[in-house]
């Protein structure tokens, strides 16, 4: 109870302070459900450089968007790891992209990244959107943000996109799992019932 108490004090916190100090995020159209997605290539905390390109013997891929800071993210963390955890090995893994501007968020560099990912135990990559010029692409504007890709011969196709369950606050009150329902359809090769919905979290910031 009062980690749950702590947990919203600080969303409220977080929401305040976003709303009233720092710029909001530009609005990109980004993509759209059935959009075949570009290349990129970042950083990951280990200092090698990732591309999607990379993950080409994958089914797909689950792209998060998502950082040190955001109380949402935080809240989120145990539950990327789970998702990382169930359907890597069926084909699917998570690549995790930060996408703030550091120079707003300091304690999302890439050193802090590091500390955390090794902290939680992360198993998957954890890139920086150091330039800010993957997200836009994407269309991402919360973190955590989450992009469904499936591959096919056309290249990767945005399946899913949205948040991750239905309720921030508690994992064990969770009552709908979006992307776990949008990755189980791909790999049964069935109709995603909702390939979109509201992403819940902080704003991706930008410099002033």
């Amino acid at each position: 109870m009062k980690k749950s108490i702590k947990l919203i004090l600080a969303v409220c916190v977080v929401g305040l302070v976003s709303a009233f100090t720092l710029k909001p995020t530009a609005e990109y159209a980004g993509y759209n459900i059935g959009d075949i997605v570009e290349d990129f290539k970042l950083k990951n905390i280990d200092g090698e450089m990732v591309s999607l390109s990379d993950y080409e013997d994958e089914l797909g891929v689950i792209v998060t968007f998502t950082c040190n800071t955001c109380p949402y993210a935080v809240a989120y963390e145990d539950r990327i790891i789970a998702l990382d955890k169930k359907y890597a090995d069926k084909g699917y893994p998570v690549v995790a992209i930060m996408p703030n501007d550091t120079s707003v968020k300091p304690d999302d560099d890439l050193s802090s990244m590091k500390k955390r990912a090794e902290e939680k135990g992360f198993t998957f990559p954890y890139l920086i959107d150091a330039k800010q010029d993957v997200y836009p692409k994407f269309g991402a504007t919360k973190t955590p943000h989450v992009f469904v890709l499936d591959r096919t011969e056309a290249g990767f196709v945005v399946s899913y996109i949205g948040a991750i369950d239905n309720n921030y606050k508690d994992a064990s009150a969770v009552t709908t799992k979006y992307v776990e329902n949008a990755v189980d359809a791909l790999i049964a090769g069935t109709p995603i019932k909702e390939t979109e919905t509201k992403a819940i979290g902080c704003s991706i910031k930008v410099a002033n």
